[in-house]
């Protein structure tokens, strides 16, 4: 079994930046991909960021292009986003991901319980 567990959420005003990081527990984070999604009040949940096992592939959304960046510590267990130039729009509860790879919600096994971003105008 995996365990993931968010923080850095919180409150910012738009142009601010936060760090969320997740810490994984179980084997299975340094051998998966690891990515990030989101979920605005009344959207559905949303493709953030991915990462390889490895570092060597990425993926972002287009939303988020230029002002987040995922990054992970295998020795840490750890995964980061960066988010920086945040918006109104980033507003949403954002969840780790881990036991899979892509860009899909079906592709991974384990989520955290999420943490919430909040970005006033």
């Amino acid at each position: 079994q995996v365990q993931l567990v968010e923080s850095g959420g919180g409150l910012v005003q738009a142009g601010g930046s936060l760090r969320l990081s997740c810490a994984a527990s179980g084997r299975t984070f340094s051998t998966s991909g690891v990515g990030w999604f989101r979920q605005a009040p009344g959207k559905e949940r949303e493709f953030v960021a991915a990462i390889s096992r490895s570092s060597v592939t990425i993926y972002s959304a287009d939303s988020v292009k230029g002002r987040f960046t995922i990054s992970r510590d295998n020795a840490k267990n750890t995964v980061y986003l960066q988010m920086n130039s945040l918006k109104p729009e980033d507003t949403a509860v954002y969840y780790c991901v881990t036991g899979g790879w892509g860009t899909s919600i079906s592709q991974y096994d384990y989520w955290g319980q999420g943490t919430q971003v909040t970005v006033s105008s």
